[in-house]
């Protein structure tokens, strides 16, 4: 079955870098776009970042510009995202995500001091 298994959360201080990764099976990984989606406690989920299926083209929330970085590696089925220079509003559990309703159960990432 269509499965996305997310990895690479932790706890981080203000100022560091975590490399997410998110291992897709079950559908042609290489055919589709590809998301990160967050969601803080208590807060409605957020969009992250996109990457074409081919990796040529991606797009950033503003609050991630410039510090998280999407990339795909479609020969092994798996997505990443790069965050670097984190915030304490980073704070949230990460899912990949091909479409609404094809999502991985998350990783969480924890910015603190």
């Amino acid at each position: 079955q269509e499965q996305l298994v997310e990895s690479g959360g932790g706890l981080v201080q203000p100022g560091g870098s975590l490399r997410l990764s998110c291992a897709a099976s079950g559908f042609t990984f290489s055919s589709y776009f590809m998301s990160w989606v967050r969601q803080a406690p208590g807060k409605e989920p957020e969009w992250v970042s996109t990457i074409a299926s081919d990796g040529t083209s991606t797009t950033y929330a503003h609050s991630v510009k410039g510090r998280f970085a999407i990339s795909r590696d479609n020969a092994k089925n798996t997505l990443y995202l790069q965050m670097n220079n984190l915030k304490p509003e980073d704070t949230a559990l990460y899912f990949c995500s091909r479409d609404p309703a094809t999502r991985g159960p998350g990783t969480q990432v924890t910015v603190s001091s």
